[in-house]
């Protein structure tokens, strides 16, 4: 069970994928007969981690008879550190993990200053940012600094993470290049000048998403989605007049080269080099796999028909109600497109019933929306409301319910929550989605990262371009 723990947290588990599901099969079918706090929650964790249910009542065994937890544990920060991390794979109604998750988180805060290292570092880095919500590349990357340290370190594993991290990591420099020429074309064909270069932040996207290698075609394709969409977006958010973007919404769902004629002459180009980068994407698709684009191009479509719905709001200035607003928004976060668009490249694993999954705006997607528009929202309220923005969530809410902003906040931050337990839920509904659920998981994990503490490393460069150069640039030194 370790071992699995520690091939995870180093991000080489997917060299080890058929060993670690037998072994966790093998561990969900027997009975943990522990004291240790630390082993039931990594055990709690891991099985819920990989869709395996395990009941709350684990840790029944170190609760008093009124539900508190004793205090035997008090002064056991490992296995407080464990308890914590596992909480976070509550679903709804489980209100004993929320418990769990307070205690822990309390106790953590009053014992980190007396920690050795490298559990100090650990506790502060899981009290920002818990475990199951890190980015796991970016969080490898400091666990191998700090492996060395641990007690049980195996040196062969410590440097098979090494060689996996630089090798890995070279490939992904080589996409990088060839992204980012392939992005610059695009901008100097389209000539939108408003448009914001986000070319790596794209990659970065579509690699919290997937960092395998074996996924290279599918990182690339989504990656040139996410830039299309992104360039959409500013098109309807900053510069369109409401009969451009009316225009070019009518001509993204006919879907005909034959509109171009139609379109303000700034979005010939752009809307050109839509049809031909799709048409692109199915030609190199196996012919059985042509299908996906058809799913795909819906995606998009309904992306287009709602960043309209938001243009239209803003130009008549009008505030919807929270609700109304949120129905929306959640949609042009892009969950939907983006979890139709990371399937398109995944080879044999994705199929049509996946398809239909991902566009039919399931529990989990929704909830991906919802996740990437609070935080989103949170954090563009905490760097200032740009005057061409349409009103946020957050601004909805204060308006409907006349409250204050830090009330507004507190029931955003509460709905990010509730949107977790649903994606955590999802990991159990049908096992044969796992695998597709897991990625729309990591598709939620960028916002934990890229949207931290109020930051946008997705629309300003410089609230990533840290994390970026640690990732693409910098080899771990052997």
């Amino acid at each position: 069970m370790k071992l699995v723990d520690t091939l995870e947290h180093l991000s080489i588990d997917h060299h080890f994928e058929g060993h670690i599901a037998t072994a966790l099969s093998n561990i969900h079918g027997a009975e943990l007969d522990s004291s240790s706090l630390h082993d039931v929650a990594l055990r709690f964790r891991l099985l819920r981690q990989h869709g395996l249910w395990v009941s709350p009542d684990e840790f029944d065994k170190f609760k008093e008879a009124d539900g508190t937890f004793n205090d035997e544990i008090m002064s056991d920060p490992r296995g407080l550190l464990s308890l914590y991390n596992a909480s976070y794979l509550l679903i709804p109604g489980e209100v004993e993990l929320e418990s769990a998750m307070l205690f822990s988180r309390h106790r953590l805060q009053t014992m980190v200053n007396g920690l050795a290292s490298p559990l100090a570092e650990q506790v502060r880095r899981f009290l920002q940012i818990p475990l199951p919500r890190t980015l796991k590349r970016y969080e490898a990357l400091q666990y191998i600094a700090e492996y060395k340290m641990e007690q049980e370190c195996n040196p062969s594993i410590l440097e098979l993470a090494k060689w996996d991290y630089n090798l890995l990591q070279l490939a992904h420099q080589t996409e990088l290049k060839a992204f980012s020429r392939w992005g610059n074309g695009l901008y100097e064909e389209v000539g939108l000048s408003y448009a914001r270069d986000r070319i790596v932040e794209c990659y970065l996207w579509s690699f919290i998403v997937y960092y395998e290698q074996n996924y290279a075609p599918a990182r690339i394709i989504l990656a040139k989605l996410v830039l299309l969409a992104s360039l959409l977006d500013d098109t309807y958010d900053t510069y369109a007049t409401l009969e451009d973007s009316q225009k070019l919404n009518v001509a993204i769902q006919r879907w005909d080269m034959g509109v171009i004629p139609l379109l303000p002459d700034y979005l010939k180009k752009y809307y050109a080099r839509v049809m031909d980068t799709f048409k692109e994407i199915e030609d190199e698709l196996k012919q059985d796999d042509k299908y996906r684009m058809t799913y795909c191009r819906k995606g998009f479509q309904t992306l287009s028909s709602y960043y309209l719905q938001e243009a239209e709001w803003f130009h008549r200035n009008y505030m919807p109600r929270f609700q109304e607003q949120v129905n929306v928004s959640v949609i042009t976060s892009g969950s939907t497109t983006l979890s139709v668009g990371l399937l398109v490249g995944m080879g044999d694993e994705a199929n049509n019933e996946a398809f239909e999954w991902a566009i039919g705006c399931t529990d989990v997607v929704m909830a991906c929306g919802k996740v990437t528009r609070f935080m989103d929202d949170l954090a563009a309220f905490k760097r200032g409301k740009n005057k061409m923005d349409v009103p946020s969530s957050l601004e909805c809410y204060i308006n409907e319910h006349n409250v204050t902003s830090e009330v507004a906040i507190t029931v955003l931050d509460g709905l990010v929550e509730d949107a977790w337990k649903t994606i955590n839920r999802e990991r159990f509904v049908c096992p044969t989605l796992l695998p597709f659920v897991n990625r729309v998981i990591n598709l939620t994990t960028s916002m934990s990262v890229l949207f931290h503490d109020g930051g946008d490393g997705y629309t300003y460069n410089k609230d990533s371009e840290g994390m970026i150069e640690k990732l693409f640039a910098k080899p771990i030194p052997l």
